[in-house]
């Protein structure tokens, strides 16, 4: 029988995925399950959002822009103008998710064999969206006892074969967010040596105490 391509025998499966039987499974016999696997928040989904989706009437869903409609750019536009980041409409790229945009990201950004570097502990399915693309992650460490802080050198994780950093603020898993001077050091050391920077910035407003944290377009 025809066997799997390289690339695709290369990618891991994703391990939050993968313990999801084992909780249902668990769940089924009655044990109580606090799922710590999957980043559901148990927020409200807006009333807005559901009254919207009741009311939709189009009696044939078309294909829409593939960057986006225009209506929800220019509300991505402002979205972004509130928070003092003026852009343009050809700047926006509209993805089915954060996860399709990086992956799209590094798609455009990288080759088979580049580099990109991650603070750790990481989102694992960052492996994977690498990983198809022949792309190595190098972990940056963080730890526990220091609050999961960002390096404020990066120099000693610079090689040749290094093209980009991922940062992800807040951090998924860990929930660190990180400070003006910790963002600014990857951005100087990004500049430096004319690298590319992704910011998966999907938790930017997952905040409890404090302030937010400043997107990185503003930095």
């Amino acid at each position: 029988m025809p066997t799997l391509s390289a690339r695709g025998l290369a990618v891991p499966p994703s391990p939050i995925r993968k313990l999801v039987p084992l909780a249902d499974a668990a769940k089924a016999r009655g044990v109580k399950v606090f799922h710590l696997n999957i980043g559901q928040p148990d927020i409200e989904t807006p009333a807005v959002m559901r009254d919207a989706l009741r009311s939709f009437d189009e009696k044939v869903v078309a294909y829409s822009p593939s960057g986006g409609t225009d209506a929800l750019r220019r509300t991505l536009l402002d979205y972004y103008a509130g928070i003092g980041v003026t852009l343009s409409p050809d700047q926006l790229l509209v993805t089915t998710g954060g996860s399709e945009a990086i992956h799209f990201g590094m798609a455009a950004a990288m080759d088979p064999g580049d580099v990109i570097l991650v603070p750790d502990p990481m989102y694992a399915n960052y492996i994977s969206l690498a990983a198809v693309l022949g792309v190595t992650i190098v972990p940056v460490p963080t730890r526990v006892e220091d609050g999961y802080r960002l390096p404020l050198d990066w120099e000693p994780y610079l090689t040749p074969k290094v093209k980009g950093v991922l940062l992800c603020n807040p951090s998924n898993p860990t929930g660190a967010v990180y400070s003006a001077d910790e963002l600014q050091a990857v951005v100087d050391f990004v500049i430096r040596h004319d690298l590319y920077l992704f910011a998966d910035e999907v938790y930017r407003e997952f905040v409890y105490e404090g302030p937010l944290p400043p997107s990185l377009l503003t930095v």
